[in-house]
Formats: structure tokens, sequence, C-alpha cells
């Protein structure tokens, strides 16, 4: 949300600066996130001068170039070379110096620098309209009054208007802040807290009165669920033009694109007073009647952006006699506006259940300044204030008359919410006791009315739009946060209970492997649990039928819960690589949600992304590529930091993954990885290769909950070392040899290690040679050749018999 701080100073005479201002704000609750400055003329016209033009004569080199004279206040007129066919003598015009900056029809830049045209020497510009962002005319040089002095800055003649403006992110509780009057009210308090009182001043609607009952227009509510509050008043004789120049900044100042002096004062009282007002072309109300209603399933409906809309049954429309009018609250109708030709308006002020407002702009994905206010809920005791306001601005600003009386259907006022508040509750939950005369200074400050103080406590009427503020939760919040929370000392003791929990808590293990990870290179990622449901075309392993849809949708790519963390982890990786960031090894905890015939299913997950180098290239080292078996070996340590080190190896048949392989204990899937496919990748936009492993998070939980830690003493008696070069067929796997030598000896060896795999010439066809390693120790004594080789004759005979292998 934007606030003009200009804006806000017609509401607090304050003179801080804005960074001191923004800093209270942020403390009270509306947490500035910027200030961006505001110029009614882009570059605020710094450089420019009156100046008078002494003589003009034509260039001696150039058919369409004059050589002008200027007096600009200086000691010496200065020579301006110039090709606009109306400059003369005589004539009083605005002058860029030399090193003033301009800017083009696009925006770019361009300074005036002292040079030479055609052979004559040129010290500025005498300029014109468009060139200053004065206006759109390019047909000559601007001809000033001539009774303006010569010297006079240009930012002062044309009073161009320098502003602040405050993008405050407002969180949703706080409907009642939707305004530069909101704002300035919070800011009262907060000045007040600073010993520092100032009055809070509001626009005068005294001299409001109807001139003449000349139009009037009938108002019918048939819906007062949805339409609490509706007031209205008609205006005749109304001119429609372009809005004066006080009112375009405003609106320019926070963003908006002043449109016409009707449509431009009521978004200049919407973002003033945080009411939403509609304006509507009163010769084009049929039956000179309003009716508030829904309308049938279907009707069709084109609103002020030419889209036909079908409207729901639920949505609130506001009618004439024969046809809907506006999408109450949301947006108008294209067939009802004002327009050039409009003399007189019906103007609506109206308060809208926030419900049916924000389910109809949900279903028509509209989101407008006068939506975004109705669903959070606006003053509802403002409407009339408001319409008063609005339409003594427009008799001001477009003439014409107040032709009817206000008509304000209002069956059902809206009541305050009474709450009582404990002295002894706000000292608990604030952790510090504040003066009783301060709390009930803070609450008056806040239009919170005090109705009776005893010991204990006060009760307290709130007023309706603060309808955030309903418990005394609330209220102590808006003690607190009025009264400062840095001004809430912090306790020099520190409390903290002792819980007897499981070291295998999830979160513990999480904790764990999330910075073995870390400490290996990985970066931790968080991927929405939403997504579009356009991956599930991706596997054959996903059915579209288990997804579980959002009632809701943000959007059409946050449509469904996630059946997987891969399509998630492959935008965070295609991203990345997309800015230069190749290299990458990533990780994310997460969960899977699954839609059954009769349950909905979640798991957890672990997902691992690496793609690109491992490590990078140095001096002494060539850069090393991460591939499946850096992949294999960070799995494998990531779960024997769990104490899960039996593991079964099965291929995986994954259709999202190539060289697929899963890691089993018992009949316990705990991991799928692999090369990602590339059909996968294209869809992402990726080119290399990315490796990816699935963790079931849930199962390697409860494998970890078996696992028994056992302690023994480190061996004192040394360890030998054994190799075989075996020629084996290619069928077999270094596991099947890895199985055969622990089932030969399963006391003495210790560890078998592949160190060596050679495929190619000299060797018959089909065969590999695998070199292997083994590793005996006796805990208890001294192994001798003589135990070692027994032992070796018997894994070779094995090997021989049971894979075909031969010794080379």
């Amino acid at each position: 949300m934007k606030i003009s701080y200009n804006w806000l100073k017609q509401f607090i005479k304050i003179d801080w600066n804005a960074e001191k201002t923004g800093d209270l704000l942020t403390d009270l609750g509306l947490e500035v996130e910027g200030i961006d400055t505001y110029q009614s003329v882009k570059g605020g016209l710094k450089g420019i001068v009156v100046g008078e033009v002494l003589t003009c004569i034509q260039h001696p080199n150039a058919d369409r170039l004059k050589v002008t004279t200027v007096n600009i206040g200086e000691e010496a007129p200065v020579q301006i070379v110039c090709g606009a066919p109306n400059v003369a003598a005589g004539q009083k015009v605005p002058v860029a110096t030399i090193g003033t900056t301009l800017y083009d029809d696009k925006g770019e830049a361009w300074t005036i620098k002292k040079g030479k045209i055609r052979g004559e020497e040129s010290f500025g510009m005498i300029c014109a309209e468009d060139e200053l962002g004065l206006g759109e005319s390019h047909e000559g040089i601007m001809v000033l009054d001539a009774e303006v002095k010569i010297g006079t800055l240009a930012a002062d003649l044309f009073k161009v208007e320098n502003d602040e403006v405050f993008e405050i992110g407002l969180t949703p509780n706080r409907a009642d802040a939707m305004s530069h009057y909101g704002v300035a009210r919070d800011l009262k308090a907060g000045l007040l807290q600073n010993e520092v009182n100032l009055e809070l001043i509001t626009p005068s609607v005294s001299s409001y009165h109807v001139d003449a009952r000349a139009f009037k227009v009938d108002v019918e509510v048939m819906d007062y669920e949805k339409a609490p509050r509706y007031s209205g008043v008609t205006i005749s004789g109304i001119k429609v033009e372009p809005s004066p120049s006080w009112i375009q900044n405003r609106l320019k100042s926070i963003g908006l694109s002043p449109i016409n002096n009707i449509v431009d004062i009521t978004n200049y009282v919407l973002h003033e007073l945080g009411q939403p007002l509609h304006a509507f072309d009163g010769d084009r109300i049929s039956g000179s009647k309003i009716e508030v209603r829904t309308c049938e399933a279907g009707t069709k409906f084109i609103t002020l952006d030419g889209v036909e809309r079908e409207l729901h049954e639920e949505d609130l429309m506001i009618c004439d006699a024969k046809k809907p009018m506006c999408i109450a609250g949301v947006l108008g109708g294209s067939h009802s506006g004002v327009t050039e030709n409009t003399s007189r308006i019906f103007l609506e002020s109206a308060y809208f259940n926030p419900v049916s407002v924000r389910k109809t702009a949900k279903r028509h994905n509209l989101n407008t300044d006068s939506s975004f206010r109705f669903e959070r809920g606006i003053d509802p005791n403002l409407t009339e204030y408001a319409l008063k306001r609005a339409a003594l601005l427009i008799t001001e600003i477009a003439g014409g008359e107040i032709t009817s009386d206000i008509v304000d259907t209002y069956p059902k006022k809206i009541r305050d919410f009474e709450v009582r508040l404990s002295f002894d509750n706000a000292e608990k939950l604030i952790g510090e006791k504040i003066p009783e005369e301060t709390i009930k200074s803070i609450l008056s400050s806040l239009d919170i009315k005090i109705n009776n103080v005893t010991e204990a406590g006060v009760g307290l009427t709130v007023p309706a739009y603060r309808n955030d503020v309903q418990r005394e939760a609330d209220i102590i919040e808006e003690i607190l946060r009025v009264y400062g929370y840095n001004n809430i000392a912090t306790t020099q003791k520190l409390n903290a209970s002792i819980s007897n929990s499981s070291r295998f808590e999830d979160y513990k293990l999480q904790n764990i492997i999330g910075n073995q990870l870390a400490s290996q290179g990985f970066f931790e990622i968080m991927a929405n649990s939403l997504t579009t449901p356009k991956y599930i075309s991706l596997s054959e392993d996903l059915n579209e039928a288990h997804n579980i849809k959002m009632l809701n949708p943000l959007s059409n790519d946050l449509e469904v819960m996630r059946q997987s963390l891969l399509f998630s982890g492959l935008e965070a990786v295609s991203h990345n690589i997309n800015r230069k960031q190749e290299d990458l090894k990533l990780f994310e905890f997460g969960k899977t949600y699954h839609q059954y015939a009769e349950t909905r299913e979640e798991h957890k997950h672990l997902s691992l992304f690496v793609t690109g180098n491992k490590s990078e290239e140095r001096w002494n080292s060539k850069a090393s590529t991460s591939d499946f078996f850096y992949l294999k070996g960070t799995i494998e340590a990531t779960l024997e930091r769990l104490g899960l080190t039996r593991l079964k190896s099965k291929p995986n048949t994954s259709d999202v993954l190539s060289e697929g392989m899963s890691f089993y204990i018992g009949k316990k899937k705990l991991v799928d990885f692999g090369l990602v496919k590339k059909s996968v990748l294209k869809h992402f936009g990726i080119s290399q290769t990315v490796l990816f492993a699935d963790f079931n998070w849930d199962h390697v939980l409860e494998m970890a909950q078996h696992n028994k830690i056992k302690f023994k003493a480190i061996p004192k008696y040394p360890s030998s070392k054994r190799d075989f070069a075996l020629l084996i067929d290619n069928a077999v796997t270094f596991e099947d040899i890895h199985t055969i030598a622990k089932q030969t000896e399963k006391n003495l060896l210790k560890n078998v290690n592949l160190f060596d795999v050679y495929e190619g010439k000299n060797l018959p066809s089909g065969k590999k040679s695998y070199a292997v390693s083994f590793m005996f120790q006796d805990e208890n004594k001294t192994l001798n050749d003589k135990q070692i080789d027994k032992i070796m004759s018997k894994l070779q005979s094995n090997f021989e018999s049971k894979l075909g292998a031969e010794l080379r």
C-alpha cells in the first residue's frame, strides 16, 4: 500500500522527516518497506529558469535555425541556437541551462551541454512543453506570461510537487489503516506516546446541502445480508474533464493514473478515507431505480475492462430496473460508467459483506482497490460522510448541483464491540506492567471508548471499523504496539523446560542430516507444496485421480498438492541455471499428498538434487563433475549417519529416472536415485545432467528406531590386506562378490573393496576385470600368513564355482 507523505500531512501537521516518520509507523505495526520519491514533473525542472529573448536572428548556415541571445538573470546574456519556428525577441521562455538533465518521451535522461550547432555556439536550450514534461505539444517553444520575472526557477513557476511515498506492507487484519486517514489516525496515537500531541484534521462537510431535488433515483436493497448498508445521492449539471493538477498529483504519487475528474474524485476519496465509491451515469439508469440484488446464474455481464463474464447466482449486483450495472464492491460495468458526455450521476457509497465480496472477486479472478478494502471490512459508519465529502469535491471541481436527498438504507446497524480488559492479564501477556494511566491514554488515542474503570480493569467499547479487535488479547496487542515493543525491557533471565523426548524424534534426525548435507556443500530449499496439475503428465507413476485439488486456487500453477518433490525441485534447479548458477547441490525436506478412494495421505520425503561440478577448478586440480557414484556415496553416508548400513540394492524402474537404483532394508524401500531423464529435464529447459534422490523419510525414521548402537574397543592387533584380480562375466556385480565373500568368512573378513575395473582390449568378449581387496583382522591376536592364505583359497574357490571367475 502506498501512502503519500504530503497527503498524510493534510490530516496531521507533522514536521518530522520521512525516515523518522517511517520508523514510527513501522513500530506501530504499519511496516514501511521502503520510501520512494515522487516529483510531479520528472527531474523536478531542476536547472530550468525563466529567460527573456533579447535578440533573434537567422542562423547564417541553416535555414531552420535561429541564433538568439537570452537574458536568464545572470551578468551577461547567453547565446542559444534554437530551431523552434515561433521563437522571437521579447518573449519570456523556459531555458535549460548547461548541465540540466531532461528526459525524452521514453523516460531516457540526457544532459544539456555547451556545443556548436552548424558553426554557432549554443549555451543552453529554449524548451518546448513536451521537453519539460509539462505536456505533449512540440509545435514550438513555450511562451510564458510577459509578467514573469527573469531568472525565476521553473520549479517554482509551475509549482512542481516533491513528495515522499511510503510503501507499507499492510497485514490483512488492518483494514482500518487502508487509507491516508487511517494511517494518520495511527500516527497520531504513536506521536502521543512520544509526547507529541497533534490534532487529527478531518475534511469538513459542514457546507453540504441539497441544491435542488430535481433528479431522484429510487433504491431497493433486496439482500441486506450481502449489503447491510447502501447510500447514494444524485448530482446534476456536471462537466466531465481532466482533474486539476493537485488531484492528479495525489493519485500519481501513489501509482494511479488520472482518468477524469469524476472517477478521479471517487479514487481520491477511496485512498483518502478508505471508503470505495462508484459513480453511475444517471442517464443510463433505466427507470431511475437502483436494485441491489443477485442475478440468475449464467447471466452475461461485461465489466469495465471489456471482459464478458458469466455471473454466479450468489454474486451481488447493482442493477437498474432492467439490467445489471456493476458487480457490487468489485468492478463496474462497461455500459453504466461515466463518460465525457455524462452530465448527471448517481454516486454510490456502501458497506458490502466482506465474505460475499471476497467470494465474488475470487470467482471472477478480479482484484481491485475497492474489493481489496471491502474484502477486509471497511467502516460501516463512514458511508454517508464519504458520500458528502465526494459530492462536495465534485460540485467544486466538476460543477453541477446536488439534486436529491441522500438515500441511506441501513436497517440493522452494525454495533461497536464491547470488551473487558484486565490489568493483570495485560501485565502477564505483555511481560511488563504498563501504568494504568498510560493504558487509558493509548486506548483513548485509538478511538476505543472507556466506559468504566475499576481497580481490576476497564470496560471498553471498540469502534465497528476495528473488526480485528474483538477480544481482550486484541486490546492488549493494541496497547503494546502503540506503547512500543522496543520499550519492553529484555529480561536477564531465561527460563527453559527440559523435555523427555526420544532421540529418534523427526526434527532431531532431520537436523542431524540437514547439518551433514550442509557440511558437504548442499543448500536447503523449501518449495511450495502447491503445484500445477500439468506435471502429472511427466510421469506414469503419478495418477491424476490422486491429486488433491484446491477449492479456491490462487492460480492455475498452484491448483493441486504435489505428489512428488521432483518437479518443484527441478523448478529451483532451472531457476538457478538460468541465472548462471550451474553447479548445484540442493536438498529439501517436504511432504507429498495423495487422494485415494476413502482417504487422503501425506508422506514425508527428503530429496537431493545434484548437477554440474562437485568441485571447482583450481591451480593444482581440474573441476570434478558430479556423477552417479558421487550421489550414491552421499546417500550411503546419509543413511550411515543414522546407523542404516545393511543396505540391499535393486534396479529402479521409475519412468523419470535412467540408470536408477533403490536401497532397501528388508522389504522397506528407503531411497530411489539416479539420473533424471532428458525428456523430463527438457520440460524445465534444463540441458545439463541432473541427479536426483528421493528418500522415503517415513521409512528411514522407522528403520532408524530399530537401529541399536553397539560399542566395542578399538582392536589392539593389526589388520592384513590381500588382493584378487578377477576375470568375471559382465553380468556379475560387485555386490555378488561382496555377498559371497561375507558368506565365506564372517568373522575375520572386515572389509571388501573394489579398487579397479577394466573393460577393453586383451579381455575375452563379455568379460571384465575387477581388482578387489580384502581386509582381515582378529580382535584377539595377530593373524599369520597361513590363516589368511587358507581364507583366500576358500574365497577363490567360491568365486570360481559360483561366479565362474578366474584369477588373472
